[in-house]
């Protein structure tokens, strides 16, 4: 991996995909800002947003260097997030979505278990759902399941090179990528579920995914 910041590269990557989400941008980032674990880079993959998304973005790089943009044409989140996994720095990646937020200790608890536990290779959990806890069954969309049946995508921290080898997320799959990936994932390498509460997530966001599909 490249050496790309003047000190060294940070231990985390977090990923944050985002299409047409300026008005949520500044609760999110600032989440990330207000981490108790420094360590740690933002990038922002625009997924072709036509709102004010890089002006919001651009205001947060231009006073903190770990910030980071990309912007493609709309490709939908899988190609998003590989997108962000191709260009981390980190030794580890987490996801954070642009209408969510971190508690301040979320990354420091995953470092922490990470590190204390090396053969572990891939986490989830600790999710705070605020809303509709109930989400449309991957394999039958006229059914609901309660969210702690399924893994959650954003709570997703990770050694950076499994994503790699794993090839990233199915880019043909428009819903419940991240359930696919976890599947893959549990198959081959060691992932564990954990219980520590830090990711705020707002389910009652207008045109989500989970609520459009």
């Amino acid at each position: 991996m490249l050496d790309i910041y003047r000190p060294k590269n940070p231990a985390v990557s977090v990923i944050m995909a985002t299409y047409n989400r300026a008005a949520y941008l500044n609760r999110s980032i600032s989440s990330f800002l207000n981490q108790t674990y420094r360590d740690c880079e933002l990038i922002v993959v625009d997924d072709g947003s036509e709102d004010n998304t890089f002006e919001i973005v651009n205001k947060f790089m231009n006073g903190h260097e770990n910030i980071r943009y990309i912007k493609h044409s709309n490709r939908k989140l899988s190609l998003s997030k590989n997108a962000g996994i191709k260009a981390a720095a980190g030794k580890f990646i987490a996801f954070l979505d642009s209408d969510d937020e971190y508690k301040p200790d979320y990354l420091e608890k995953r470092v922490e278990f990470m590190e204390a536990n090396k053969d572990v290779d891939l986490i989830e959990g600790g999710a705070i759902i605020i809303g509709d806890p109930y989400v449309k069954d991957k394999y039958d969309l006229t059914k609901k399941i309660h969210l702690s049946e399924c893994p959650i995508g954003p709570t997703f921290f990770g050694k950076a090179e499994i994503f790699s080898s794993l090839d990233g997320f199915d880019k043909d799959i428009y819903y419940s990528e991240d359930s696919y990936f976890w599947e893959k994932a549990e198959k081959v390498i060691s992932v564990k579920k954990i219980d520590h509460p830090g990711y705020l997530y707002y389910r009652d966001t207008p045109g989500s995914i989970c609520n459009t599909v």
